[in-house]
């Protein structure tokens, strides 16, 4: 990644969890190439599923290191 993108990353991760998940939808629909760009109905669904369970506890978000680690391990 280049440094603007994990300036952004870092600013993106230190919103508060619902404003990353309207950001999420946000970057997912400007993906989908069309005009009438929208996230398909199984993306949408998934979101809004994990919303609810990082509200009430069900899933315990990773720290931003443990998760950088994860994905440079693959």
């Amino acid at each position: 990644m280049t440094a603007r993108v994990d300036q952004l990353l870092d600013e993106a991760l230190s919103l508060p969890t619902d404003e990353r998940s309207a950001l999420v939808v946000a970057l997912l629909d400007s993906l989908e190439g069309s005009d009438d760009a929208c996230v398909s109905e199984a993306w949408r669904a998934e979101i809004r599923r994990r919303r609810a369970g990082l509200r009430d506890g069900t899933i315990v978000p990773a720290p931003w290191a443990a998760a950088k680690a994860r994905l440079r391990a693959l």
